[in-house]
C-alpha cells in the first residue's frame, strides 16, 4: 500500500473514532441517571385531598425539584377508580418502565414485573424520602407506615364501587382510601400485613383519620421516564 493510501486509511479510521464517540456521547446526554423513586416527606396538607391524580403528580415534581431531580417526569403511584367521567386509572400503568432507584443509590425494582413481584426491594430500609431519609414503620413513634395507593397487589385499581381512593384524592373527610406498608410489617405475618400497595383501608380521608390507622398521607413517587 502507498504512503498516500496509508494516510487515507489513517484519516478514516480516526473519523470514524471521532464519530463513535460523538453519538456516545449525544446518548448519554439524553440518559437520565440519579433518583427515580421515592416517598413523599409530607403530604399537601389536606390529608388524602391531595388535587386529584394531577395534584399528587405536581407535588412530586415540587419535593423532586427541591431535592435536585427536578429534571425528571414524576408521577404518583396512585390509582383512580371509575366513577362518573373519571376513567380508571391503575398505578402501575402511570410510572414508566424503571428501574427505580431510590436517593442513596440503592435500586428498589427493575421493571413493573419486579416491583409487584415478590422479588422487589422495597422495604423500610430501601422506601426512603426525596432527601434521602427514613421514615417511621411500626413500633416507631408516630407509626407512620401507612402509604396511599388506591390499588391491588397487582399495582391496579381496587375493584367494586366502595370508595378505595378517598374520592379519587380529593377528599379530607369522611371516604376511605386503600393504603399499603412501606415497611411491610402489620398485626400478623399475612400477605397484606406484608404488602408495601394494598394492605387495609384507612378509617378516613381527613389527616386525623390517617394518622389514626397509622398513616401521615404519604404515598410513592416514581420518575416515568
Amino acid at each position: 500500500m502507498s504512503p498516500k493510501h496509508k494516510r487515507s486509511v489513517h484519516w478514516a479510521l480516526a473519523a470514524g473514532a471521532v464519530a463513535a464517540l460523538l453519538l456516545a456521547g449525544c446518548a448519554g446526554m439524553g440518559a437520565k441517571t440519579g433518583m427515580s423513586f421515592f416517598v413523599t416527606s409530607a403530604g399537601p396538607g389536606k390529608g388524602a385531598d391531595l388535587g386529584g391524580l394531577a395534584g399528587a403528580d405536581r407535588h412530586c415534581q415540587t419535593l423532586a425539584a427541591a431535592a435536585g431531580a427536578g429534571n425528571r417526569s414524576w408521577r404518583a403511584y396512585l390509582s383512580q377508580q371509575a366513577v362518573g367521567y373519571e376513567p380508571a386509572v391503575n398505578a402501575r400503568d402511570r410510572i414508566g418502565k424503571g428501574p427505580w432507584i431510590n436517593a442513596k443509590g440503592v435500586v428498589v425494582a427493575t421493571d413493573v414485573e419486579q416491583l409487584h413481584g415478590p422479588a422487589n426491594n422495597l422495604n423500610k430500609l430501601t422506601a426512603l424520602t426525596e432527601r434521602g431519609e427514613g421514615i417511621k414503620g411500626r413500633g416507631d413513634t408516630p407509626n407512620m407506615h401507612d402509604v396511599l395507593t388506591g390499588s391491588q397487589p397487582n399495582g391496579m385499581v381496587v375493584a367494586g364501587s366502595a370508595d378505595a381512593t378517598c374520592g379519587n384524592w380529593t377528599l379530607s373527610g369522611a371516604g376511605s382510601a386503600m393504603v399499603g406498608h412501606h415497611d411491610r410489617t402489620g398485626l400478623d405475618e399475612s400477605a397484606p400485613a406484608k404488602s408495601w400497595n394494598s394492605s387495609h383501608p384507612s378509617r378516613g380521608c381527613s389527616a386525623d383519620a390517617l394518622k389514626a390507622t397509622g398513616g401521615a398521607g404519604l404515598y410513592y413517587c416514581f420518575a416515568a421516564d
